[in-house]
């Protein structure tokens, strides 16, 4: 029956409308709701693959994918109340955010406990990209944020690639679910919060949840009763500390009670004391022996720091966070006896030098001229912009990683071996080795080289 159907229509409407209602939300808030289901879909259909992978995983990637969770929740109760509400005062709006920031907190103090977890490079890329949830507080242009914090787990998520895809191709899933999420929350943020957060004009005051603060303690027992009068005995107490302190106060009167030493009771005056104690002797300290030719190893105390157009950053060692903000086109970095750390530049500068350094890796943007490795092991760069020349000298063990803006790169080697590039092609890296054995040949009275495998 037509009527019957148009009555069911209607009250499906008014419940609709009853519960926006009960909500705290305008009739009118049919965007808010939008960016809210939006973000909806996100959770489902690119987040929620991510989170069944990493349970799959186990260990610490579950433990980890665990608090990212508690995180993405946190952000769509926010955004949640955002939707209904108008846009608070800072002190309210830090309470607001707190859930949120206190995750991300959680994530980033976990990676640094677990630096010898077989998954570290699985925690440091979630601890290096997780901060893209900190969009909410940017203005005005949150959308490039989320990107930057994308690119700044992209390091990470290389080496995850390279360790893993020919191990287990569920790691390789993972890493695309995890970058898929942060480039469909870029483009939702872009869609919907362009400029900054939207609040709802016509929404309610926006409240924090209680913090469930524990009620205050009992109000503790009375006071004993005062003394009788005469009982307590007010004459000041002798005591060691009080003798002490008297006999320091007399000045130089403190050494009339000592015993003088008269000549006879001298042992530096009288032989015959000595005669029967036995004198112990006083052990010889060898002298080491010279040793001509050999360096030494100085430890001197880390610095970060730019002297004119020069950033220098030596003697760091173990520190997986230096990182360079702010460099401008004609400023040069100079990385100098460096040791197991990585340091990330933020921006375009002219040239990288790496110099003297062990086990460092180094992140930037883009370089005008060139990055050069000189006298180093096992070291790794990965550019996220374009670098036009890399220079390699004296190095053993080199890995270069490379993105599409920069696979037209001149490399150029010398003295150096066990030198990789990563090349992308498509979702994954193919490795390539830089040829270190040439072949020469006399042709025309001239030389003729060549690279080969073997000789």
């Amino acid at each position: 029956m037509p009527g019957v159907d148009d009555l069911a229509a209607l009250v499906a409407r008014l419940e609709v409308v009853a519960d926006r209602l009960e909500g705290g939300a305008p009739v009118g808030s049919e965007d808010a709701a939008a960016s809210v289901a939006a973000f909806d879909d996100i959770v489902s259909n690119n987040y929620k693959p991510f989170s069944d992978i990493c349970k799959k995983i186990g260990g610490d990637v579950a433990t980890v994918g665990a608090m990212v969770d508690q995180a993405f929740k946190a952000q769509r109760e926010f955004l949640s109340t955002a939707s209904k509400s108008k846009q608070p005062a800072g002190p309210t709006l830090q309470k607001l955010l707190k859930p949120t920031s206190d995750n991300i907190s959680e994530i980033q103090a976990y990676r640094e406990k677990s630096r010898r977890s077989d998954f570290f490079n699985h925690l440091s890329a979630i601890s290096e990209s997780i901060p893209a949830l900190g969009w909410v507080a940017v203005a005005p242009a949150p959308a490039p944020y989320v990107k930057e914090m994308n690119d700044a787990g992209q390091f990470y998520t290389n080496r995850v690639l390279k360790d893993w895809k020919e191990k287990d191709r569920t790691h390789v899933d993972w890493v695309k679910a995890w970058v898929s999420t942060l480039a469909e929350l870029q483009t939702y943020v872009k869609k919907f919060h362009t400029t900054g957060l939207a609040w709802n004009p016509k929404g309610a005051e926006a409240t924090a949840k209680a913090g469930g603060a524990p009620p205050p303690p009992p109000p503790g027992p009375a006071p004993p009763p005062p003394p009788p009068a005469g009982a307590l005995d007010l004459t000041p107490a002798k005591t060691a500390r009080g003798d002490l302190l008297s006999a320091l106060s007399k000045g130089s009167d403190v050494t009339k009670g000592l015993k003088k030493v008269s000549d006879d009771q001298k042992t530096h005056k009288n032989p015959g004391l000595r005669a029967g104690a036995v004198v112990k002797a006083v052990d010889k300290i060898p002298t080491p022996a010279k040793s001509y030719g050999k360096s030494v190893a100085v430890n001197k105390p880390p610095k970060l720091e730019q002297d004119g157009k020069k950033w220098n950053v030596e003697y760091f060692k173990n520190k997986q966070d230096i990182e360079i903000n702010d460099v401008e086109v004609n400023q040069s970095i100079y990385v100098y006896k460096c040791e197991g750390s990585t340091v990330k530049v933020n921006g375009k500068c002219n040239n990288i030098i790496i110099d003297s350094c062990k086990k460092v890796a180094v992140v930037f943007g883009s370089v005008v001229s060139s990055c050069e490795f000189i006298n180093c092991q096992s070291v790794q760069m990965q550019v996220l912009g374009k670098v036009p020349t890399i220079s390699v000298e004296k190095t053993d063990g080199c890995q270069m990683f490379l993105n599409a803006e920069s696979v037209g790169a001149e490399i150029v080697t010398a003295k150096s071996s066990e030198m990789n590039v990563m090349i992308p092609v498509g979702d994954e890296f193919v490795e390539q080795a830089i040829p270190e054995q040439f072949k020469t040949v006399i042709a025309g009275g001239k030389l003729k080289t060549s690279a080969t495998e073997s000789v």
